[in-house]
């Protein structure tokens, strides 16, 4: 049996492009239209591998429409994605100066920060977006908020974010993974336990979560209940 999830080591933030609000006034919805298409191909290409062609779809969805967010989100995210981060930094910097309130671009912004080590501004961020009306994707913001509360090294706020995700979203597979380890090197045992029993409820055994049991078993001084788990892991490798 394959495991369907992502390794809980990872702390790769989720700087996604998305949609939840309409583009600045400035743009026609015909220009728009165009750039969005540049956009989706932009993305497709940049998925592949193919640089090239991602930059130029990109390119063109800036030359459609160059105030709205989602043209200066991509190509920013291009930029990062091929190292070049002061081009990055500032198309970010712009898109925010056009539209402060924007909770996408304050939450993509906040990723890019968290990425060079700037936790403070980028959590800064990740509050504003979270705080934004008709912003949809609150548990995603949680999650980044937490994820880099984590690589700056303060466990007690990634917990209170994680948690923060799950309320809003309980389903977050990452979250719900990353708070029973905080939990575990808490010796919350119990609140541990019952978390990845849920979990094991709606996925079935991961290697992930089977990982963690065994960790939990190990600390809470319980032998043979960590030997099942380390079996039905074993089975799974």
């Amino acid at each position: 049996m394959k495991t369907i999830l992502p390794s809980i080591s990872l702390l790769s933030l989720i700087g996604c492009i998305t949609v939840t609000e309409g583009g600045p006034p400035a743009a026609t919805a015909t220009s728009v239209e165009m750039a969005e298409t540049r956009v989706t191909l932009g993305l497709g290409y940049l998925e592949q591998g193919n640089m090239m062609k991602a930059r130029e779809n990109f390119e063109k969805a800036l030359k459609h429409a160059p105030n709205y967010y989602r043209s200066q989100l991509s190509m920013a995210h291009y930029y990062d994605t091929v190292g070049e981060v002061k081009s990055a930094d500032n198309l970010y910097k712009k898109a925010l100066r056009q539209q402060p309130n924007n909770g996408n671009v304050l939450n993509n912004y906040g990723t890019f920060l968290c990425k060079q080590g700037e936790f403070k501004h980028a959590d800064e961020l990740f509050n504003r977006a979270i705080k934004q009306p008709y912003y949809y994707l609150i548990s995603g913001s949680y999650e980044n908020a937490a994820l880099c509360a984590l690589k700056s090294g303060d466990t007690v706020k990634a917990k209170g974010y994680f948690k923060r995700t799950l309320d809003h979203d309980p389903n977050r597979v990452r979250s719900t993974l990353q708070l029973a380890k905080i939990e575990i090197e808490d010796h919350e045992f119990t609140e541990a336990r019952i978390r990845l029993m849920r979990f094991h409820q709606s996925y079935g055994l991961q290697q992930a979560s089977l990982s963690l049991l065994v960790e939990l078993e190990t600390k809470a001084g319980n032998p043979a209940i960590r030997d099942k788990y380390q079996h039905q892991l074993e089975k799974l490798l």
